[in-house]
């Protein structure tokens, strides 16, 4: 892998991330259209462990907040929060981890399944119809949700639905802030705080597949050579996922995710288009 192609790479997989157009896809198409590479289990580490850079780089100040309430709650009898507008709160943790149980199951049981999917001839036009099918979910879901909750006045059918649509984007295609973001609004929570729990229930789960690609590289060893490689990979996935962030949360203020549903129409439209190719 040379120094550009790792920061294209490192660029979209951040960016993708967390916009809601699935960056598997994105990798996918990369990989298909130039014959790159991009199974490396060294380079996958830098990428994911960027991510969560740029997670914790933009709600550092939610989990301070959110570790600090619940240790005041538990150790001083301290209420939580219980305004959205607060920058965190206590209550969210046990939540957040409840949410994570489905997806941290699926990834556990079916990882190595999932993975060896990737290869498989129908896996092309099976992702280009995961970008179709959740696209029209997302206009569907802009247009019948209330959209009138913040995440203050979530319950725990709403934790568990959520955690359930974060599995399902384990599927290459989904889009894990694309699903979580709809189940959100199917939910009744607004954009913003759609988004907003997105998030941070994606912190965990990325933080866990990163550790475990992390304990199966050190199983199979460093790629010699690869130190500049991997860097820039790491620093590119960490700069473009904040940015990624930053325009997602401000974008989702004012607008809906109508634009992003078009665009994943247009790139499965792309990737069916190209398929003669291969």
């Amino acid at each position: 892998m040379q120094f550009i192609q790792a920061t294209i790479l490192g660029l979209i997989q951040g960016f993708t991330e967390f916009i809601p157009v699935s960056s598997s896809a994105h990798l996918l198409l990369l990989q298909r259209l130039f014959g790159w590479d991009v199974t490396s289990v060294t380079f996958d580490v830098a990428l994911h462990m960027g991510t969560l850079v740029a997670l914790l780089g933009f709600f550092w100040k939610d989990w301070l907040a959110i570790f600090t309430s619940f240790g005041r709650r538990v150790f001083r009898g301290v209420p939580y929060s219980t305004t959205d507008e607060a920058a965190g709160s206590g209550r969210l943790l046990i939540p957040i981890i409840v949410a994570t149980i489905p997806a941290a199951i699926v990834g556990v049981k079916f990882d190595s399944q999932i993975e060896s999917m990737r290869d498989r001839p129908w896996m092309i036009p099976a992702i280009a119809g995961a970008l179709a099918v959740v696209a029209v979910i997302m206009v569907a879901a802009e247009k019948i949700s209330a959209q009138k909750r913040g995440v203050d006045k979530m319950s725990y059918v709403d934790y568990i639905v959520i955690g359930i649509a974060q599995a399902v984007a384990l599927f290459p295609g989904v889009s894990r802030s694309g699903i979580t973001i709809i189940a959100g609004l199917g939910c009744g929570l607004n954009r913003a705080a759609a988004a907003r729990f997105s998030f941070l229930l994606s912190t965990p789960v990325i933080l866990g597949a990163g550790a475990k690609q992390a304990l199966d590289l050190v199983k199979t060893g460093f790629e010699p050579g690869q130190a500049l490689i991997i860097i820039t990979g790491f620093i590119a996935a960490a700069i473009s996922g904040y940015v990624a962030i930053r325009f997602l949360m401000n974008y989702l203020q004012r607008r809906s995710l109508n634009a992003f549903a078009w665009y994943r129409i247009a790139l499965a439209a792309v990737i069916l288009a190209t398929l003669f190719r291969w």
